[in-house]
């Protein structure tokens, strides 16, 4: 009898340490997967933008979008300690965003210099006019640094005052949740989504849905989860756009490969 009974515990601790195993498995998983599965979407708009050396059809605001809302994350951790795996994700994205950032304006200053010769415009300009639309790439790195000291320097000093810390992460996942808009309003301007990497857009929809789920599982401040969803919505706009815009869209390849030959 006290054989059975302790060859009955040893198979019940044996299945707590493969359930526990199995736990923590799922958990390492979701965890690496929230911290890489935000930039392995634009993979596919990198590969196509320099393989073709073209970026029409793809919205460098989208980048500009991701880096404030990821930048302001970053220092709304200080104020308040989230999950370190979205601390490491906002890392990583920003990193990803200056690649992109790069490879589009190397691609697009060499087809202005194809087509005709303008004077450079910087960050240090400060003309309103070029916001964003600067010709070398350190003038995007500048502004973000900026933006990420002021921002910085403003926690420092307000770090007690709780509305301040709020809202600092308010603004960044709402600014993250809005990053779709810029690529839904050319898609829209143009009636197209020619040009647009759909594998990418289709990663950020399940990409959103799985983060948005890891926010209401994981009970991170509301801000994230809110957001989220709203983020979710606009890129099932976007899809829709791929279908709606997708006669046009063919029409514009068709007309580009004719050039071609």
């Amino acid at each position: 009898m006290e054989e059975t009974n302790a060859s009955d515990t040893a198979e019940d601790n044996h299945f707590e340490t493969i359930q526990a195993l199995t736990v923590q498995l799922i958990t390492v998983t979701c965890e690496l997967a929230i911290m890489l599965g935000g930039v392995v979407p634009y993979v596919p708009q990198y590969v196509q933008i320099r393989k073709s050396q073209n970026t029409q059809g793809f919205s460098l605001y989208v980048c500009l979008a991701l880096l404030m809302a990821n930048t302001m994350r970053i220092v709304f951790w200080f104020g308040k300690h989230y999950e370190t795996p979205l601390l490491i994700q906002s890392i990583l994205m920003n990193i990803c965003m200056f690649a992109l950032v790069q490879l589009c304006v190397k691609v697009n200053t060499k087809e202005v210099i194809v087509q005709e010769r303008r004077r450079e415009h910087v960050f240090t300009d400060f003309d309103p006019t070029f916001f964003w639309k600067w010709t070398d790439f350190s003038s995007y790195v500048e502004f973000t640094m900026t933006v990420a000291a002021i921002g910085s320097m403003l926690m420092y000093f307000l770090i007690e005052y709780k509305p301040f810390v709020e809202f600092i992460g308010f603004v960044a996942v709402f600014t993250e949740a809005l990053l779709g808009v810029p690529q839904f309003y050319r898609n829209l301007r143009n009636k197209s989504t020619y040009g647009m990497s759909v594998p990418m857009v289709c990663m950020w929809t399940t990409g959103d849905v799985f983060k948005t789920s890891y926010f209401y599982l994981r009970n991170t401040p509301p801000q994230f989860f809110i957001c989220g969803s709203l983020q979710v919505m606009v890129d099932m706009m976007i899809l829709c756009q791929v279908y709606i815009y997708r006669e046009n869209t063919l029409k514009k390849k068709r007309s580009e490969r004719n050039l071609q030959l």
